[in-house]
């Protein structure tokens, strides 16, 4: 179990009285929060785990796909969270080649910028010049070509390319340690200064970037990899730190293990299972040279696997295989093992980006908070010449204009924009609409409202200050009553109207293009052969060919939720999870709301119309597109439930504020609303279990917070 050292500055008597844990004043009672959140666990996600439990154990790769998705129907069942959107499936406007950003559903690298082909042009590139390269990017996938193509096809169209990329950005990295964290708006950013193992290339094929080649053993366990010769780290002025050596990935994962950044599950049993990995985390054992990471040479690597791990490549282009710089990294005050402090004074190392070593494409050369961060091409990069883009500039955008990301995009500042509701409508008043738009792909990014089932403070955990609810205290009891109730959850999760929700940032034409109805995109794996399983004693036989989402679908059917997470309709006939809405359902929500009065009711809980339940929605109020949402979220549940739950929203006046309501959470004790949509989950590498393990128990699963538990 993580260490807590969190404070809990409100509302300590309602806490213990709501949820029976014997906090002593002003911390929190470690093995009391632990036992409520794995009673509550238990009570609330029970046949998620046990099933889930059953699909690890499958002795088959097919057999495991299909026990996962029945392990996520169960997930679904139990509405402790519920999905909303992918990232994309909007209309957009660009001057970016479509497909020249790397597109793979997994890992960090569809954050990396270097192979973006931008044209330096007042309008950006039409409608149909946007159709015609994605068509071809379709045909010569796979073949390395398609860069070269979309340059020359360019260029013949008469337009000439820049090597300058703009973003807009939203939220400031809070570290600027790859290995310590595992927030996107960290991520994001550092992705761009290292370079890993492979990479994808915009073709979405690993190509190798700091190895050069590998081999598996016979039994697949242990991958041995050759290391690029040559590299150096540089600091952010661009000096020679040091020589890339094999050691440094040793480095990184010792550092990734002491740090425990919410990325280190993923190489122990509950992901590759990296030799002794647990072992050494939990403290098993401190002694890092038994853990199967090793540097044979300085430019051979090997990692020993406790036992075959189908996925394992597939997630070397994520920040938890990134290398550190073992010289730099010790010269930043930073230490291993048991020596291992960040809070230490003379402890540097990653507090900003001028206290990092750089083996990437780009310097970090300016970092002004809330403003831009500046990135340039680094002149010691191993694979300079190869590189399109020698300037990323990132602009902050807090959200409270509207229209600035359009109007940025209109005047070359940005060489692309997503059209929100009024930019839409701008952009059709303007002309530009018809000329230049498209629609965005999605990809596998699950955005996801949370409920929360054990709420313990009633304003922000960092400033007592803000975001602060109104509800009495007979209010947070019988709130926390009713979120325990898995009818009552579903209840809310089937009365919410995602597509007037969703159109409130995409337009009303677009509400369902980009809406999700599981957490897995249905369409993220199929089976390559039969698989019989028993559907509550039905054998029941899903087909080689089957996808993800069926399986899902038809263990939601077999145990009678009227929920749907798969449309065999969608994509052509082809099947999909996506682009409609199968949970809001307004019937199907006032009968769970039926059952849940009644089982409460039996608990002395009241719900009706005089009486109802009152849940708290942080809302960003600064945003007019934000609160436009927050107010379809609130109309759709209380008509839906017939006012008998009352949605407050908590009113946020910054985006900052609005993520310390929940986004910047580390424990669920921290997390200040019932209900809250500002989290979302891309996946690490090619297999369900890279989503779903995001729900286990005892601190593992890095979303479980959401909820309000570990």
């Amino acid at each position: 179990m993580k260490k807590l050292a969190k404070i809990l500055a409100l509302m300590l008597a309602l806490i213990m009285a709501l949820s029976c844990m014997a906090f002593a004043e002003e911390e929190v009672d470690e093995e009391a929060y632990y036992s409520v959140s794995s009673e509550l666990y238990e009570a609330e996600l029970g046949e998620f785990a046990e099933a889930y439990a059953a699909a690890k154990a499958a002795e088959t790769i097919p057999e495991r796909f299909a026990l996962m998705a029945v392990a996520e129907a169960k997930l679904m069942e139990s509405a402790v969270m519920f999905p909303t959107s992918s990232r994309g499936g909007n209309y957009a406007i660009s001057r970016v080649a479509p497909r020249t950003i790397n597109s793979t559903l997994w890992g960090n690298d569809s954050d990396r910028y270097h192979n973006a082909i931008v044209v330096d042009s007042e309008t950006p590139l039409t409608s149909d010049e946007v159709a015609e390269m994605r068509a071809k990017w379709g045909e010569l996938r796979g073949t390395g070509t398609y860069e070269d193509w979309v340059k020359e096809y360019l260029t013949g169209k008469g337009y000439t390319l820049t090597d300058i990329y703009s973003y807009a950005y939203s939220g400031d990295p809070n570290t600027w340690d790859a290995l310590a964290t595992s927030r996107q708006s960290d991520s994001r950013a550092i992705v761009n200064c290292y370079d890993g193992l492979y990479e994808y290339d915009v073709e979405n094929v690993a190509q190798p970037a700091m190895a050069t080649e590998y081999t598996v053993s016979e039994d697949g366990t242990v991958y041995t990899f050759k290391i690029r010769e040559g590299v150096v780290w540089v600091d952010s002025q661009g000096r020679k730190v040091a020589d890339f050596k094999a050691d440094d990935f040793v480095a990184a994962m010792q550092h990734m293990m002491d740090a425990m950044g919410g990325l280190e599950y993923l190489v122990g049993p509950d992901g590759c299972g990296i030799k002794n990995a647990d072992a050494y985390m939990s403290g098993e054992t401190r002694d890092f040279s038994t853990v199967g990471v090793k540097a044979l040479d300085d430019y051979t690597l090997e990692y020993t696997l406790d036992q075959p791990c189908s996925f394992f490549t597939t997630m070397l282009s994520y920040n938890v295989f990134a290398p550190m710089s073992r010289d730099y990294y010790v010269s930043q005050g930073g230490k291993f093992g048991d020596e291992y402090n960040p809070e230490a004074e003379d402890y540097l190392y990653g507090k900003d980006s001028d206290h990092i070593a750089y083996n990437g494409p780009y310097l970090v050369t300016n970092a002004t908070a809330e403003n831009t961060i500046v990135f340039k091409a680094n002149d010691s990069y191993w694979n300079k010449d190869n590189i399109n883009i020698h300037t990323i500039n990132w602009y902050y955008n807090d959200g409270t204009d509207a229209l600035k990301a359009y109007n940025d995009m209109k005047a070359g500042i940005l060489p692309s924009v997503g059209l929100n509701a009024s930019a839409l409508e701008q952009a059709r008043a303007d002309g530009w609409f018809d000329l230049y738009n498209y629609v965005s792909s999605t990809d596998a990014t699950s955005f996801m409202g949370f409920m929360n089932f054990n709420r313990a403070i009633f304003a922000n955990f960092n400033d007592e200050s803000k975001v602060v609810s109104e509800q009495t205290e007979d209010d947070a009891a019988r709130t926390m009553a009713a979120m325990q109730n898995v009818h009552f959850r579903r209840a809310v999760c089937m009365a919410i109207d995602r597509g007037a929700y969703n159109a409130q940032t995409v337009g009303e034409e677009l509400k369902l293009a980009s809406l999700i109805n599981s957490y897995t995109p249905g369409t993220f794996v199929s089976l390559d052969e039969d698989v019989t399983l028993d559907m509550n004693g039905t054998e029941t036989t899903f087909p080689a060919g089957t996808y993800y989402g069926e399986i899902m679908q038809a263990q939601i059917d077999a145990d009678g939720v009227a929920i749907k997470v798969w449309d065999p309709e969608q994509e052509g006939g082809i099947g999909a999870s996506s682009g409609f809405d199968g949970w809001y359902n307004p019937e199907a929500a006032k009968a769970e709301l039926a059952t849940a009065i009644e089982e409460l009711a039996a608990e002395g809980v009241e719900i009706s119309a005089e009486n109802p339940i009152y849940l708290d929605y942080p809302v960003y109020t600064g945003s007019e597109t934000y609160a436009n949402r927050g107010e379809a979220f609130k109309q759709s549940v209380e008509n839906a439930l017939d006012k008998m739950v009352i949605i407050n929203k908590t009113s946020c006046e910054t985006s900052q504020d609005w993520y310390y309501a929940g986004y910047y959470t580390d424990y669920g004790y921290e997390a200040n609303y019932d209900i809250y949509d500002v989290s979302g989950w891309g996946p690490d590498y090619g297999d369900p279990q890279t989503y779903l393990d995001t729900f286990q128990s005892d601190f593992a699963g890095y979303m479980i917070k959401c909820c309000g538990i570990f």
